[in-house]
């Protein structure tokens, strides 16, 4: 069966259950009816516990332990079996407890972002959470909503609603009275009344549809980390392999290397790796929400540290987004009282537009005024929209003539009147004057009922900017941002607002760009300080042209037409009060107005950055100082200077604790953040070469002093384990380790698993017993050699390469 058919019988079966008034459902009726229905929404995929707790226990990393426990039960190695076997239990149970508590952290943050409905209850309208709506509910419907359940229309002129979502195809649907309008699709023009039908899984779109996981794409970061991993793991496999020849070449037992090898293997790769980067996303985005802005997908936390341009709308972020008129222009005969008459007759106040409501709330001073609109009936009333920019009512006066009042932008109201050349120049006039003062005009027209219009003035709207705005932009200039306003005002007004804000008034129009060579486009958006004029196509191609650049772009939206461009950029940022189309395209909605938010939110993702950053590095120094020192310990002094045991606590101990890095006290970059593979791997490097010097140090300590052997490889586990958490200590500053307090989970974390590891070697807890003096001797050669010498190296090397702290 074609969509079409299917979408056919569905509207019939719907129109057959349909047996609801269009006045509304009481709030005792609908309570049931969710009841009966349950709740508007198609739930998602549940995952068995117990079988994510087994992919924890056996999964791409945890697999080579088991093999190491499989391995330790064939040569009968039955101590090693039964604490390797503990330990990886361990690390199941707290690997499927973080990403539990990840995946609770993200749900609380996405039902701050559920879809709200305007419904009919009680005989009043009402915005409730859309999950609650019934059939038989009544909801209006207006440009930009996500129609939350299949409906009936029932009032109004016509929607135009998109449903690429349902059907695949791109051209708008246009519905009128008794069509249906489908859950999931989008209003891209119009304003209508529609009676709920179906909600939840029996909607058109539960019905059709199959959930799937959405498609997590890769970040630049992210794509940077895996690259890491490669890099250990093929380190690892050409170490390990060396090993592996030199121990038959030596004559020893096949399943005894086997065993080691693979505990080798785990040591080395970084097994921790997914859990942290998913909790200090998680961890990030609670930090982020905390400042109002609402993370919708994770991994634009890490665009958002490398965004460099800014492309912020002027109306709400950079402004006030009070409107208030502050000027009247008459043009021929009319009067400033029929400039306002008229403007509030255009205007409606239910749909709560700021333009409107500015119009209503200056008419309303007027007594006058506001006694004469009671006199007319509305007969038809067409909602702005942003294409033909203007609303139009239709009116029906006592003695029963009608006529129409439009108001929109100048030019547009200019294209209705027959005389628009000989007012023109007068017209261009107005809005030039009203610029010049900041002042946004919108024009008012009447038209009789054979649609003769007349221009009858001009509004002068003013919205000032917010009082933090310049202050904000000079501090995000200072972080490495560059800051571009974008509106769809005349141009004069973006200069104003441009130049009291303290942006440049390099303001260019779409022309200037649209329909441009590329590199031409490039080069004028490029150093544009904003743009004017704009409509919301023209959002797409600005963002185009700075990625064109190899700028990281984040462009601010709130409208329908926005969502290509929030989609394109890198980090699309919905503004406070954004259509709900809007907020499902962006990766970041803001429920704060300004543009302080969106500052405030680079800030973080840049210190979420930096902790990652200082994750890889720690990861890769351990690795390097791990796999070296033993493969060279093995073919110079041929013996094991670690056990296979000793490995595994390495890993367990080691690394799970470090998943606290993700709340670590970190300063945020006062540049957009790059990947720099160079410096990672070279301080990674540095800090791992001198760390296997040092271990080399100890070991020849251990020689001198005659240790046996297995006291010696005690010895040198608590070696390892007390410098790969100070490793910690050195890799997340450029500067000294004191310079920086640590927190205190990461802190707690390391004291309390070094803790560990010095009682269990001190008493022989698993491990051969070697007493306190040598322990004291590994904590104070650890404290010399790796948090002063080595450190000292480390700042070093910074500084020889020009980037200190």
């Amino acid at each position: 069966m074609s969509t079409e058919e299917a979408k056919k019988v569905h509207t019939d079966d719907l129109f057959k259950k349909l047996s609801s008034s269009e006045k509304g459902l009481s709030s005792s009726e609908a309570e049931k009816r969710l009841q009966q229905y349950g709740a508007n929404e198609i739930p998602e995929k549940k995952v068995n516990p117990f079988l994510k707790f087994l992919s924890y226990f056996w999964g791409p990393i945890p697999w080579m332990i088991e093999a190491a426990v499989v391995m330790s039960a064939i040569i009968g190695h039955w101590p090693d079996f039964g604490i390797i076997t503990l330990l990886l239990m361990m690390n199941a149970v707290v690997g499927f407890w973080q990403e539990h508590q990840a995946g609770n952290a993200i749900g609380q943050l996405k039902k701050r972002l559920a879809l709200k409905a305007r419904v009919l209850r009680d005989g009043k309208w009402q915005e409730v959470p859309a999950a609650y709506l019934v059939p038989g509910d009544m909801v209006r419907l207006r440009l930009g909503d996500i129609i939350p359940a299949d409906v009936k229309l029932v009032a109004g002129e016509y929607l135009l609603t998109d449903e690429s979502a349902l059907t695949g195809e791109s051209l708008p649907v246009e519905k009128h009275a008794s069509d249906v309008g489908y859950s999931g699709s989008i209003v891209k023009q119009g304003e209508m009344n529609a009676l709920v039908v179906n909600t939840g899984l029996n909607t058109f779109f539960g019905k059709t549809t199959k959930l799937v996981e959405e498609a997590k794409t890769q970040s630049h970061f992210q794509k940077a980390v895996v690259k890491i991993g490669d890099y250990l793991i093929s380190m690892t496999i050409a170490l390990v392999v060396l090993i592996f020849l030199v121990f038959l070449f030596r004559g020893q037992s096949v399943l005894d290397i086997l065993q080691f090898v693979l505990v080798l293997t785990v040591a080395a790769i970084p097994a921790a790796l997914p859990a942290v980067l998913s909790v200090t996303m998680a961890l990030g985005a609670m930090a982020l929400a905390k400042k109002e802005a609402i993370v919708t997908k994770l991994v634009s936390i890490e665009e958002m540290a490398g965004m460099d341009v800014l492309c912020a709308d002027k109306t709400g972020t950079i402004t006030q987004n009070s409107l208030t008129v502050s000027a009247l222009e008459t043009i021929g005969k009319f009067t400033q009282d029929d400039v306002l008459l008229y403007g509030m007759l255009a205007s409606r106040e239910e749909d709560q537009d700021p333009i409107d409501n500015a119009i209503i709330a200056k008419s309303r001073e007027n007594e006058k005024i506001a006694e004469t609109v009671k006199t007319y009936t509305v007969v038809n009333f067409k909602p702005f929209d942003p294409v033909i920019k203007r609303t139009e009512a239709t009116l029906e006066g006592k003695n029963g003539k009608k006529f129409k009042a439009s108001k929109g932008a100048p030019q547009v109201i200019l294209s209705l009147v027959k005389d628009k050349e000989k007012i023109a120049d007068e017209i261009t006039q107005v809005v030039e004057a009203f610029a010049e003062k900041g002042y946004r005009a919108l024009g008012v027209a009447k038209a009789d009922e054979e649609a003769d219009w007349r221009f009858v003035g001009l509004l002068g709207l003013q919205d000032p900017p917010r009082e933090d705005s310049a202050e904000t932009i000079k501090a995000a200039e200072t972080m490495g941002v560059k800051v571009k306003m974008v509106t769809g005002d005349h141009i004069a007004i973006a200069k104003e607002i441009s130049r009291e804000v303290g942006l440049g008034t390099n303001i260019v129009l779409p022309s200037a760009f649209v329909d441009k060579h590329d590199v031409q486009a490039r080069e004028v958006v490029e150093e544009a300080d904003g743009f004017a004029e704009v409509f919301p196509e023209h959002k797409y191609d600005i963002v185009k042209a700075l990625q064109s650049a190899n700028h990281i772009v984040g462009m601010t939206g709130d409208g329908v037409n926005d969502a290509p461009a929030l989609k394109k950029a890198d980090a699309g940022i919905a503004v406070s009060g954004a259509t709900d189309a809007a907020k499902s395209a962006a990766d970041i909605v803001l429920t704060k107005s300004g543009i302080s938010v969106i500052i405030d939110s680079i800030r973080e993702s840049r210190k979420i950055f930096q902790r990652m950053n200082n994750y890889s590095i720690y990861r890769m120094a351990e690795t390097i100082r791990i796999l070296i020192f033993i493969t060279s310990s093995i073919l110079i002094f041929q013996f094991f200077p670690i056990t296979a045991l000793m490995i595994v606590l390495l890993a367990i101990l080691n690394d799970l604790p470090i998943i606290t890095i993700a709340v670590d006290y970190v300063r945020h970059s006062e540049l957009p953040e790059k990947w720099d593979m160079r410096m990672v791997l070279g301080i990674a490097t540095v800090l791992g070469i001198f760390g296997v010097l040092s271990t080399f140090g100890l070991l020849y300590i251990g020689l001198v002093l005659k240790l046996e052997l297995p006291v010696l490889q005690s010895f040198i586990y608590l070696k390892l384990s007390v410098a790969g958490h100070f490793t910690v200590f050195m890799a997340r500053t450029r500067g000294h380790f004191w310079e920086r307090r640590p927190a205190m989970p990461l802190l707690l974390a390391v004291v309390l698993t070094q803790l560990t590891a010095t009682l269990i070697t001190v008493y022989g807890i698993l491990l051969p017993a070697m007493g306190w003096g040598l322990a004291l001797l590994v904590w104070g050669y650890a404290i010399v050699t790796e948090l002063f010498l080595i450190d000292f190296i480390k700042v070093w090397f910074y500084r020889s390469l020009g980037t200190p702290e």
